[in-house]
């Protein structure tokens, strides 16, 4: 079991770590677009119209990027007084349980999130968000709505991949609760709280 979830640990921290920095830039980035539109609309009194919608795009792929890493760091709100109340074998059981049933539910958002970015919903453009390639010379391109929908595309798969290490480490622990299991690459405060 170790064999396996080594390497996918290992995958995991530094694509997650990747998406963490692609989340805070998103984020940076975002807040610029949104001081940009405060500006424009109150103090130059002539609102634009792509800034709402690009905010949106930003916080739709920051949240994408980065609750893969709240979920592999149980940063999640969990109701688990019951699993801690049973004896430990018990409630790693019903945690197991719990994963399982989530993963289930992962796949199901898997499925929905690739029919909304690859089917009817994302073949639409964007009202308001282009590609200026005018300043080139070229074509002005409107930016397809996929591009925004593929972020819950992007986080149910990284959301069930660190749902499939989260249930081997259950299965390591459950066997041998004294395993020595790969670093999650949470950040020393989160380790603290344990």
């Amino acid at each position: 079991m170790l064999a396996i979830l080594g390497p996918l640990s290992w995958v995991n921290t530094h694509v997650l770590r990747l998406g963490r920095s692609l989340g805070w830039i998103a984020l940076a980035i975002m807040v610029v677009v949104i001081l940009l539109q405060v500006f424009f609309r109150y103090v130059l009194n002539n609102a634009l119209a792509w800034p709402d919608e690009a905010a949106r795009f930003l916080m739709l792929w920051m949240t994408g990027l980065m609750a893969p890493s709240a979920y592999r760091w149980g940063g999640f709100v969990a109701i688990d007084m019951l699993p801690l109340a049973l004896p430990r074998a018990a409630g790693q059981m019903l945690m197991l349980v719990i994963l399982v049933l989530s993963l289930l539910v992962l796949l199901v958002g898997v499925k929905h999130g690739y029919q909304h970015t690859f089917g009817f919903g994302g073949r639409f453009d964007s009202s308001s968000l282009r590609i200026p390639l005018d300043w080139a010379g070229l074509e002005t391109v409107k930016l397809k709505l996929k591009y925004m929908y593929a972020s819950l595309f992007v986080c149910m798969i990284l959301l069930i991949s660190v749902n499939i290490e989260l249930i081997l480490r259950s299965v390591v622990l459950l066997f041998d609760p004294d395993a020595e299991l790969p670093h999650d690459d949470a950040p020393a405060i989160l380790q603290a709280a344990d």
